[in-house]
């Protein structure tokens, strides 16, 4: 048996009492990694609210028969079904066993109205009962295995851009997609999967561009050069972003680089369990609006990280909900002059009870490469 996982199915029959459901069915396959560790493409899980840790009889998984081995393998402490159709088949065990499932909760937000007419038909007499988002908000909270993926995966980004800076693959004259394969492919070296997401490398007026994709344009010397990018380990990811520049750093850019550093480190420093979320982004926010970049600071200060790239909770002027110990979240201002360049420094970091553990570990110090 799998603890990590048959302890968050336990916690979801919590949620699933509270709101007086007989069961959960869950399709999306994300929140099915969560709650078993299958990682295939085709899916779907019934967890009852009677089952307990250890004795789960009326809690079913299915996949087809491609999965077989791996099912198997993955999710060898449930009952395993093999259909094609895997929301389907369970969905007709719901309505065979009507008694047992009279109230059943669905994942509304990922299921589409054709998708629900065919569960609900599935189903029979069992009450199809929407249900969004309960899994997603056992996810806001990471547990340690979790947490020390999300460590590895970290430290892989950290080393990638250790490496490409100590053997000279940040310079003028390389383009940024030349600088982005190097960064990926140093991550995959250090034990990543796979990239988070595409790699953004931003060099010169593009660093001014908050989600600048690489292109051929060449780097030369006086340019930033703004790198956001992260590692997938154990489906986990990462998310850094660091900005340098390439020779000595004129007065303009160190004066903006300075200010959202400090802006950075206020706002992991509001980082504390109770704060709402939008007092987290208006600490980091107004030293910018203060110093007059306020327009220039056009995105949220943040967001949650884990089996997702962004995930709740969200750092923003309109997010919702305070913080939790155990939530993994960014923390990446930004200022960005059009036509001239732009910082974003950014880290991963896990709150704790006392002060927030820092993931990312390079450097925030203006790196003069």
């Amino acid at each position: 048996m799998s603890e990590p996982h048959a302890h968050r199915r336990h916690a979801l029959r919590n949620h699933l009492r509270e709101q007086e459901l007989d069961a959960m069915l869950v399709t999306e396959l994300l929140n099915i990694r969560y709650l078993t560790g299958f990682t295939g493409s085709n899916a779907a899980l019934v967890v009852h609210a009677a089952d307990e840790p250890g004795t789960e009889p009326r809690t079913v998984f299915c996949t087809d028969g491609r999965y077989l081995t791996q099912a198997e393998s993955q999710v060898p402490d449930l009952e395993r079904v093999i259909e094609r159709a895997s929301d389907l088949a369970l969905a007709e065990r719901i309505g065979g066993t009507a008694a047992e499932h009279r109230r059943v909760g669905f994942e509304s937000q990922h299921v589409t109205v054709d998708g629900l007419d065919a569960l609900a038909d599935a189903a029979g007499k069992a009450e199809l009962v929407r249900a969004p988002g309960l899994v997603e908000r056992l996810r806001l909270i990471k547990d340690e295995t979790e947490i020390e993926a999300l460590r590895f995966a970290c430290a892989a980004a950290d080393r990638a851009l250790a490496d490409l800076i100590e053997y000279g693959g940040l310079r003028p004259g390389r383009t940024e997609l030349e600088v982005a394969r190097e960064l990926e492919t140093r991550m995959l070296d250090n034990g990543a999967a796979g990239p988070s997401f595409a790699t953004i490398i931003a060099a010169g007026p593009n660093s001014a561009v908050p989600h600048h994709r690489p292109t051929g344009a060449v780097l030369a010397a006086g340019d930033f050069v703004k790198m956001d990018f992260g590692a997938l380990v154990d489906g986990y990811h990462s998310d850094m972003t660091r900005t340098v520049v390439l020779g000595k750093p004129a007065d303009w850019q160190r004066e903006i680089y300075e200010l959202v550093r400090a802006s950075q480190a206020a706002g992991r420093g509001a980082l504390s369990i109770g704060t709402e979320v939008k007092d987290v982004d208006a600490a980091a926010r107004k030293l910018i609006e203060d110093a007059g970049f306020g327009e220039q600071f056009p995105h949220g200060l943040g967001h949650g990280v884990g089996l997702e790239i962004h995930e709740a909770p969200a750092l923003s002027q309109r997010g919702d909900g305070r913080i939790a110990a155990g939530m993994a979240v960014t923390v990446e201002p930004g200022v960005y002059l059009a036509g001239r360049g732009g910082v974003r420094i950014e880290d991963t970091l896990v709150v704790r009870p006392s002060t927030p553990e820092l993931l990312t570990l390079t450097t925030k110090e203006l790196v003069e490469v």
